[in-house]
């Protein structure tokens, strides 16, 4: 079957109202949608347990859904599951890897698993593109961990998926070859391959992530682009460092809900990045000035990626309704 590859920014991967319940009554996922688009990188974060493993492995033909659909480029993983699974490449998060085959002995026989004709080219271009090429002949169990990693995104590549899924891709990886791994992914990305992401390190969201997906009790409780999302519930802090030293916040400025520090000598002003901003700075700024009270010095800040994850799965359950406000 001739599969036509998805335009940039057309729909590649559907997943609706999917449901999964295992054996005991234990409800893993809850209605999750979501819709995403060819090229892009989407990075799902949540607690362990919170249902991302389950829902990759059903997108992969890995674990039966119980209810819900999902379809690829257009083809439904239950009905046209050779199709489907041929255009989804697939890390796991462990290094699982047989340790007396070569490196390039393992990415050509995964290929092979999928159906397609040896293409000692391809191969060449993925192990190259991911510093492996010097280690074709190596095997694997003379590999570093990080090397190993490697080695499972060349396999899921051999078969020239459109789709690549990365399970805590850098997991046990130290800090150096966690970003060339995040070059390596930036690097897929504008190849045309499109990229869903697990991970525990909330930087790595940040630093490579276009959308960000919130799941918590199997619940998608959000999906926003990673920047519209910090400023939507992100917050910013206005520190103000004082000339003189003040023993409280005097009475007219108290609807400010102001925080005194450093012995009296600075301000700190929080407010919603939805507000706004320039207004409410602008009022306090009026007001101070009518209090007598001088600043030498102003700087603003804002909250990180983490600290909004950290809020979003300590609210309370989030009903449906709000939770499709902000999906997609």
């Amino acid at each position: 079957m001739m599969i036509e590859t998805p335009l940039a920014g057309s729909t590649i991967l559907s997943i609706d109202q999917l449901g999964k319940v295992y054996a005991g009554g234990f409800e893993a996922l809850k209605s999750v949608s979501l819709d995403i688009k060819s090229g892009e990188i989407i990075a799902l974060l949540g607690p362990n347990g919170a249902g991302k493993t389950t829902l990759i492995s059903i997108v992969c033909g890995l674990v039966q859904p119980s209810s819900g659909r999902v379809l690829v480029a257009g083809h439904d993983i239950t009905t046209d599951y050779r199709v489907t699974r041929s255009l989804i490449g697939l890390v796991p998060q462990e290094l699982t890897t047989d340790s007396f085959e070569t490196v390039w002995n393992t990415v050509s026989f995964s290929r092979g698993l999928f159906g397609k004709a040896p293409d000692p080219a391809h191969i060449e271009k993925v192990l190259r593109s991911l510093s492996l090429w010097e280690k074709k002949d190596n095997m694997l169990r003379t590999l570093s961990g990080g090397m190993k990693r490697r080695v499972l995104i060349a396999k899921a590549l051999s078969h020239e998926p459109q789709i690549l899924f990365l399970d805590e891709p850098t997991a046990g990886v130290d800090v150096s070859l966690r970003k060339d791994m995040w070059a390596v992914v930036n690097e897929l990305r504008d190849s045309g391959v499109t990229i869903i992401l697990t991970t525990h390190y909330i930087e790595e969201a940040e630093e490579i992530a276009d959308r960000i997906g919130v799941i918590n009790h199997g619940e998608l409780i959000l999906v926003e682009e990673k920047r519209a999302l910090m400023a939507q519930l992100g917050k910013k802090v206005l520190e103000l460092d004082l000339f003189d030293a003040i023993e409280e916040v005097p009475p007219a400025l108290q609807a400010f809900n102001l925080d005194l520090a450093a012995n009296g000598l600075r301000l700190s002003y929080t407010f919603e990045t939805l507000e706004s901003g320039a207004n409410a700075i602008s009022a306090l700024l009026d007001a101070l000035k009518e209090e007598g009270i001088a600043f030498k010095d102003l700087h603003t800040s804002q909250s990180s990626l983490e600290e909004i994850f950290v809020d979003l799965v300590d609210q309370p359950k989030t009903t449906s309704t709000d939770a499709q406000g902000v999906a997609p």
